[in-house]
């Protein structure tokens, strides 16, 4: 058979390789570590992928078999910087306390009849075949896109295929609908799962995706902000910690339903957030998204029904799904990494019994910078380069699981990655300072 050994680098680009075999699970693939960002230099960089846990075949190919994959260095170790075996130390970690995280995650995203984009001495262009706009022949306004059907929806097919093709795969997409934006959004949301599990979905999904958006004549854009003026893309995760049948986020007799041990997590989240946001928003593109307006927050904040907030308590909880909502991500993240961090940011909270503050009420946008100080608030970074100063500042939340190399190399990449983009005008800049 032929498999496919997939695995994410630390930035989460997603890899792989195919390789004949007659047993995955006792076969290995060896690969070139220096080639991939973050990883090992060229003279010590043979590191192999082994398919441990899993075996999914592939909905486009009858003979293909897909597995993600774990990292190990070539004399057989667990390799340390493998953004896999991270998640599997936070599971294992959560089940030395005695306790279960489900997680499912709402992926936002755009399809497309095609982007390109090229930069050169001689020019900067950006390229969309945009769809569903009074431009391009359709009917939906800027912002105006939440929940429509057809005829308005053009993408609604290649949605549902996708939806179709990950329930072969074994997973169960809750619900798809078309989102806010304009220009083809579309939202579908994971069923519940382990930290690891909801990693591979993530990474199988952005495949699956791509792959059929293609048999559409469409291609899937991840990107967390690619239009001006419309909304961005989020990756809104779900989270709630359970003791075997017992949900310890929930306490009917809590405000709002919610236990001391919710709170505590909802704290963790909050007083480590900035750092976090290294991690969870990873690109400079990132915080074009995190803009007061656009359903995407920029406080650090939390509240029952509350879309402005960092942390939302979604109002239809009930016992088996009582959860919170963690809102700045998006779909750029490393999967395995983001939702690891996360959970070590609540449980942090847990440990140090940190309180959150009293939860928002009002729309956050709309605060003033003096009310933002009476509340003791604060803000999300407002570049990537300040939200890895944050995280060299504030990571040891992470070091029950995160190694010290994967830290540092992750803030390198990032940093090189910021660096490497600073010096590019965007098209954005002529516009407003050619007149000067």
């Amino acid at each position: 058979m032929i498999v496919k050994y997939l695995f994410t680098d630390l930035a989460g680009i997603i890899r792989g390789v195919e390789k004949n075999v007659d047993d995955p699970f006792s076969s290995k693939a060896y690969f070139d570590a220096s080639s991939v960002r973050g990883f090992e230099k060229i003279e010590d960089s043979d590191l192999m992928l082994k398919c441990t846990d899993n075996l999914y075949s592939s909905p486009f190919r009858s003979d293909l078999k897909y597995c993600l994959s774990d990292i190990y260095t070539h004399e057989g170790r667990e390799y340390v910087k493998d953004p896999r075996g991270t998640a599997k130390k936070i599971r294992l970690l959560l089940e030395d306390m005695g306790l279960q995280a489900r997680l499912g995650v709402e992926i936002e995203f755009f399809l497309v009849k095609n982007i390109r984009a090229r930069i050169s001495l001689s020019g900067q262009e950006v390229s969309i075949g945009i769809v569903e706009t009074p431009d391009a022949g359709g009917t939906i306004p800027v912002k105006k896109g939440y929940f429509l059907v057809e005829p308005h929806d053009w993408v609604r097919n290649a949605r549902l295929d996708i939806v179709h093709y990950m329930e072969l795969l074994g997973f169960k997409p809750v619900k798809s609908h078309h989102e806010v934006a304009t220009t083809g959004q579309v939202e579908i949301t994971s069923p519940a799962l382990d930290p690891v599990l909801l990693g591979d979905y993530t990474v199988l999904f952005k495949i699956i995706a791509r792959e059929t958006a293609k048999l559409h004549g469409l291609e899937a854009v991840f990107l967390p902000k690619p239009f001006p003026i419309d909304n961005g893309s989020g990756m809104h995760i779900h989270i709630s910690l359970w003791r075997d049948t017992e949900n310890v986020f929930r306490d009917p007799s809590g405000e709002y339903g919610l236990s001391s041990t919710a709170l505590y997590f909802i704290g963790g989240i909050l007083e480590h957030g900035r750092s976090l946001s290294a991690i969870v928003s990873p690109t400079v593109n990132s915080y074009r998204r995190l803009v007061p307006g656009y359903e995407a927050p920029t406080l650090l904040a939390w509240g029952p029904g509350n879309r402005s907030t960092a942390i939302r308590i979604p109002r239809n909880n009930n016992n088996g799904s009582f959860r919170i909502e963690y809102r700045p991500s998006d779909p750029l993240a490393n999967p395995y990494l983001a939702y690891t961090a996360i959970l070590l940011a609540g449980l942090d909270g847990i440990r140090k019994k940190i309180m959150p503050p009293p939860p928002l009420l009002k729309n956050a946008y709309k605060l003033s910078a003096e009310e933002i100080r009476e509340l003791g608030l604060k803000t999300l970074p407002r570049s990537l380069w300040e939200a890895l100063d944050e995280l060299e500042s504030d990571h040891e939340y992470l070091h029950p699981v995160f190694p010290k190399e994967l830290i540092e190399s992750y803030i390198d990449i990032k940093r090189d990655e910021c660096m490497r983009l600073q010096p590019v005008p965007s098209t954005a800049e002529y516009v407003e300072y050619l007149m000067y």
